[in-house]
């Protein structure tokens, strides 16, 4: 795989940080009740996407390098 790339891209380091901000002014305006849980589940549900999408990306380089190799292969 490609070891220089960024983990994770803008958009993942976006929703992440607008899901932890809403999260703590939700515990905040909420304080420690069942309510809470919500919250919780829908910070990791984001984290959850985030992950998926990263797991999707590198799956994709990871075929695209093979796919690149068939084709010089192909070529020559």
């Amino acid at each position: 795989m490609i070891a220089n790339k960024k983990w994770l891209d803008r958009a993942s380091l976006l929703t992440l940080a607008v899901t932890v901000v809403f999260f703590l002014m939700a515990a905040i305006e909420k304080g420690l009740t069942h309510d809470l849980l919500l919250e919780a589940g829908v910070f990791l549900v984001s984290v959850k996407l985030v992950i998926a999408n990263q797991k999707s990306e590198l799956l994709i380089r990871g075929l695209q390098a093979k796919l690149d190799s068939i084709e010089k292969k192909v070529d020559h």
